[in-house]
């Protein structure tokens, strides 16, 4: 009696059970949350594809071509609020990057979405009004990108359209760690590629490629679900159980009652500041500027956020491309010292990698180059999914196609108590991906069920 094959028998069962659950797995994934990662991967390609077409598109907006010194910035936003001529506040000030290049001047709009701004455009030198668009995030995009961005997030439906791109991230990581695992543990190509019949072919191209994309896409996945709303929340109470938080500065000022400076104490509790105030405040945009100069921020990319009542001055740097110039500090309106600041460098190594990784996900941490890597990442994604599903289709069974709780059931009990335990970790971090894997198992049970033979 050959005791090593008996022995071995039950381990190869076991091999062939778990594999034959990460099929079920990764193919049921991919045939439903596909269409998902499509839309995403498309509309991340557009985003990355168009800042030099939105530059282009809007050069007579962003660009001048008035020579000599420029203005100051309250002259500059008084040419502003005398165009726009409508009762909105000044939220902040985007000085001209370059001579050529036109300063944003950012109202404050309520009926604007959240991260958006009416934002007016001046020529430094002349004073011309050159353009009135909505801008959107720190990046400032322009409308072109903003309905990309907006169609990539949550496909214009919303914070209801948002568990669209969160079931895409969080699915994507789960279903490329399958595939990678399946590829590792199946077996090697042995005819050369030209030789191989074309569903081969297909098969192979399609794990091969999506083995070489599994690194930076297991990436993007991570930094997507930094945004997501669910997942999210859970990664930022784990950062901050960890102390991995992102510095800030803040805006309170010490002294004064209730926080407020004492020219502004009298008037705590009546709204906004007045028209005369805000003016005021405007004017003192140029020495704000030069304050933050000598503080350190050297970057071109400067904002200015004027303050609200009993509140500091925020200046920041917004210059996302490497090396990464985001420092920001707050000033006191009396006097313009420093009261806090946020520098980069003082940063941990934890949100550093948190910058620097949402910023390669945009593609603008190593400027055109990153964009290259992503929109080809983006096409070979794309690629991927649709092999997947000719995969699928050229493949499909005329009879009832294999399901995962038969695949399940094979498995030995420990398998699948530790396959639970993973599954409930995963669906507690990512509650989207969670509640769409109940759902799953719920409609799989019940096709299980009705094929189960009746004894």
């Amino acid at each position: 009696m050959d005791i090593s094959s008996h022995a071995s028998a039950p381990t190869r069962r076991v091999a062939t059970s778990w594999r034959a659950f990460l099929v079920r797995l990764h193919f049921y994934a991919g045939l439903l949350i596909g269409p998902f990662v499509f839309i995403a991967a498309l509309t991340g390609f557009l985003y990355v594809i168009t800042p030099q077409i939105e530059e282009r598109l809007y050069a007579d907006i962003l660009t001048t071509s008035s020579e000599g010194p420029p203005q100051s910035l309250a002259a500059q936003a008084s040419a502003a609020q005398v165009y726009l001529d409508a009762d909105l506040d000044i939220s902040a000030v985007r000085p001209a990057t370059a001579p050529g290049k036109t300063t944003r001047i950012m109202f404050a709009d309520a009926a604007l979405n959240p991260s958006e701004n009416r934002t007016v455009f001046v020529d430094p030198v002349t004073l011309d009004i050159t353009g009135d668009l909505v801008t959107y995030g720190t990046s400032g995009v322009l409308p072109l990108r903003r309905t990309i961005d907006y169609l990539h997030r949550n496909l214009l439906l919303g914070d209801a359209g948002r568990i669209y791109s969160e079931l895409a991230a969080s699915w994507m990581g789960v279903i490329v760690l399958v595939g990678l695992a399946l590829w590792l543990t199946g077996p090697r190509r042995r005819k050369p590629l030209a030789q191989m019949p074309p569903p081969q072919r297909r098969r192979w191209v399609h794990a091969t490629l999506g083995a070489a994309l599994s690194v930076i896409l297991l990436f993007i996945s991570i930094t997507g679900l930094t945004w997501s709303q669910a997942a999210g929340t859970r990664i930022n109470s784990m950062r901050q159980a960890l102390g991995w938080t992102t510095p800030s500065v803040t805006l309170a000022l010490d002294h004064g009652p209730d926080g407020a400076p004492p020219e502004q104490a009298g008037h705590a509790g009546h709204g906004a500041p007045s028209a005369a105030e805000r003016e005021d405040r405007t004017a003192e945009l140029d020495a704000v500027a030069a304050t933050a100069r000598q503080a350190g921020l050297d970057s071109a990319l400067l904002e200015i956020r004027l303050p609200k009542p009993g509140q500091a001055w925020m200046v920041r740097e917004y210059d996302r491309s490497w090396p990464t110039q985001v420092d920001t500090i707050t000033l006191d309106p009396n006097g313009f010292g420093v009261t806090s600041r946020a520098d980069f460098a003082e940063f941990g190594l934890i949100p550093k990698l948190v910058r620097w990784g949402i910023d390669a996900h945009m593609g603008i941490l190593f400027g055109v180059a990153n964009q290259f890597v992503m929109a080809c990442v983006a096409m070979l994604l794309m690629t991927l999914i649709v092999y997947g599903y000719l995969m699928w289709w050229q493949r499909r069974p005329v009879a009832a196609p294999p399901l995962l709780m038969s695949s399940w059931t094979a498995m030995r009990r420990g398998s699948r108590i530790c396959w639970a335990v993973v599954a409930l970790a995963a669906g507690w971090a990512m509650p989207v991906m969670g509640l769409s894997l109940l759902l799953f198992l719920a409609i799989d049970s019940v096709r299980w069920l009705r094929r189960k033979p009746i004894a």
